[in-house]
């Protein structure tokens, strides 16, 4: 399996922080945004990783991560042009992933808890077609929401909704396979003129080949000011508890 963190787009609910930076850059308690996904991708296994930039200081991005070798891992860039989703964003790695299963991390995503390694091979060894892990939040209005029938299968995504139907959101992790990229091509804008991952995810459910997981680890995006703060009090408080591994330190030379 391969991985993408997707680390491009204005980030203007970060405004004035990111007017002059991207906002992967910014700092969660004691290390860039960014380390976060690639620790998520690197707790999986996966060893190659696509990181698809945009916007502000793409050169500062590549110049921190480097090739990833710091990290154990390969990684190489790709750049988007303009905010146009997360599913366009997505379509840049056909090249990158060939022919096989992929794993897309949001770069403002912040996961603590169990390694997803299993929920990864679970994934890549059954017939599914695309997978996400579902979470329990209180403002289901800001995200995607999921909705599930009464046996608990989710039987549609909707972005964004003013009347959220569950308060279960697909976080910025997504499980994928390489026929997802013909999906993407057939996908038009929606009213915020982007191309939605909910689009995506929604074309599986009818043929049953949709993947979720409930995570029970904790999470949050760092996304607008209030959950920059709570990413970073979830980052110290797994500190204290001496889960979070120490930075990677860059080799010299």
């Amino acid at each position: 399996m391969k991985g993408i963190v997707l680390a491009g787009g204005t980030a203007t609910r970060l405004f004035p922080l990111t007017i002059v930076t991207n906002k992967h850059l910014l700092p969660i308690y004691d290390r860039p945004m960014i380390y976060y996904p690639i620790e998520t991708l690197a707790g999986m296994g996966i060893r190659e990783v696509l990181v698809i930039v945009g916007g502000k200081s793409v050169g500062d991005v590549v110049e921190l991560l480097a090739d990833g070798s710091h990290f154990g891992l390969d990684l190489t860039y790709r750049y988007q042009h303009g905010a146009l989703g997360i599913a366009h964003a997505i379509g840049l790695a056909r090249d990158f992933v060939g022919d096989d299963a992929f794993c897309c991390v949001l770069g403002d995503n912040i996961l603590r808890g169990p390694a997803l390694a299993p929920v990864a091979e679970e994934f890549e060894a059954g017939p599914w077609g695309a997978g996400t892990l579902l979470y329990r939040v209180s403002d289901p209005e800001r995200f995607g929401v999921a909705e599930l029938d009464g046996a608990g299968n989710v039987v549609a995504f909707e972005e964004k909704p003013v009347r959220p139907k569950s308060d279960l959101i697909p976080i910025g992790v997504y499980f994928l396979r390489p026929d997802a990229f013909t999906v993407i091509d057939s996908l038009a804008p929606s009213g915020r003129g982007e191309f939605e991952i909910t689009d995506v995810l929604n074309h599986y459910v009818p043929e049953g080949r949709l993947f979720h997981r409930i995570y029970d680890g904790h999470w949050t995006d760092a996304g607008t000011v209030p959950s920059l703060i709570r990413a970073a009090e979830l980052a110290r408080d797994d500190d204290r508890a001496g889960r979070l591994a120490r930075p990677v330190e860059r080799p010299v030379g």
